[in-house]
Parts: C-alpha cells; structure tokens; sequence
C-alpha cells in the first residue's frame, strides 16, 4: 500500500482504527476522521512515528452533510483523491421493540450509518470517478443480512448498507472504481458501550462465553480486500468468530 493514499471514518477507536494502524503498516498515507480530536491526535502521532507515513485528520460529525462537505473539499484541494474510501463510522444505539423505540436512538442510527455514509460517499466519489481509479469500502454488518428481535432500526440501517453497496457498485461501472463492503458479526469494540448507553456491565455480557472477532481481525480482512489487484474486485465479505455461524446461532459456554 506504500505510496497510497486511504480516507478512514470513525477512525478514533475500535474497526477504524485497527484498519489505520494496519493501513499505516502497510505504508499507506491517512486522512483520518473521527469526533474524539484528542484520540485522533494521538493516534496520529503513533502512526508518523511507528511508520514514518503521512497522517491528516480532522475532527469530522459525519451527520453534518455541511461539515463534510467543507472538510471533504479541504481534502480534496490540499491533499489529494483518496486511493481508498473505507466508510466505518457507524454504531448502534439502543436495544427495544419497535413498537417501544426511542426517537433521538432512531435518529443516531440513520443520521450516522446511513446518512453520513452517503454524505462521505457523495462528497469524494465524484473524485475517484474523475480519475478512473478509486475503491470504497463500507463496514456492514451481519444485520445487514439477518434481522434479530430488538434489532428493529439497527437492521434496516445495515440492510440499507448492503443496498447502497450494490447500488454503488452498478452506478460506477466501467468507471474504474471498485466498492466493496466486509460484514462482521461479534466484534469486542466501542459497539455495545455505546448500544447499552455506557452500561458496561451489560455490554460485557454480550461478549460471554466465546471469542469474539477482534477489531484487528476485522482489519486483516479489510486490508486483504484493499489489497487486491485492479482488475479484482471483492463484492462482499461475511466474517464471523467460529462460536458464531449466524445471528441465532452462538456456541456460548457457561
């Protein structure tokens, strides 16, 4: 990836920034965006000391289309097109029937996972189609693929993923750039603490009696995806921990 440059989202913590670490190995330059500035900071200084590559960031909501829009364009004029769009930001908010759903979890989830993936998307495609070249790369999720009770919104808004991915991937033929979405399953992050609201116990719980995917699992897989030869483009990976093999099934231990 030397010589490369790779745009990542929610690159502060878990999935994105075990993909930046795992990018700025492979000796890729970063434009990394996050809502955390101090992690960002710090992050960036790790990377351009550990590997001697060039790291950009920028404090980004990516549900405010007016501030994506003015950083995307500051990226664009000052650095470059990215080589690689990696649209990671995203979360879950809640855990409730539909019918007893909180409005503001609702809107969390829409406004982030699939609003701020399109506002990122629209901002830099348009870059990678001018030039012929390009990959984006969404996080999905296996609620992407399977709806669980509760899951309600969370569901839609990965199925809502996997759509835009195969929309995408129509809309740039015969232009050069590739999409691609990698999907995990259980993957020990952020994710839960922010579903459960910082209730640590409960999201502890999720991840009993088995071995959960690791961020840095999740970015070998992404890394292998980015990786791949011009004329290859992987369509969608499904990645799961062994004690997984769908949303129901879980080989959980006492």
């Amino acid at each position: 990836m030397k010589g490369s440059l790779a745009f990542v989202t929610g690159a502060s913590a878990g999935i994105g920034e075990a993909v930046a670490r795992r990018f700025a190995s492979e000796g890729a330059d970063l434009v990394l965006w996050a809502r955390r500035e101090r992690r960002l900071a710090d992050l960036r200084t790790e990377l351009q000391d550990d590997h001697g590559v060039k790291v950009h960031t920028a404090r980004v909501d990516v549900r405010d289309r007016e501030a994506v829009n003015s950083a995307a364009a500051k990226l664009l004029s000052d650095i470059g097109t990215p080589d690689i769009l990696l649209n990671n930001a995203g979360l879950a908010s809640g855990l409730s029937f539909i019918q007893e759903g909180d409005y503001e979890d609702w809107d969390r989830m829409i406004d982030t996972n699939l609003k701020g993936l399109l506002y990122v998307t629209r901002a830099i495609l348009p870059a990678m189609v001018e030039r012929g070249t390009g990959h984006v790369i969404n996080i999905g999720s296996t609620a992407g693929h399977q709806v669980y009770p509760k899951g309600n919104v969370y569901n839609a808004t990965k199925f809502g993923v996997k759509a835009l991915t195969e929309g995408m991937n129509l809309d740039v033929a015969g232009t050069g750039v590739r999409v691609s979405s990698v999907d995990p399953g259980f993957v020990e992050t952020e994710f839960s603490l922010v579903r459960f609201h910082g209730d640590e116990a409960r999201a502890e719980s999720v991840y009993e009696g088995f071995e959960p995917l690791s961020a840095a699992d999740v970015a070998d897989v992404v890394t292998f995806v980015a990786t791949r030869p011009a004329h290859v483009n992987v369509h969608d990976v499904v990645l799961l921990p062994t004690a997984q093999r769908n949303v129901y099934v879980l080989d959980r231990k006492a």
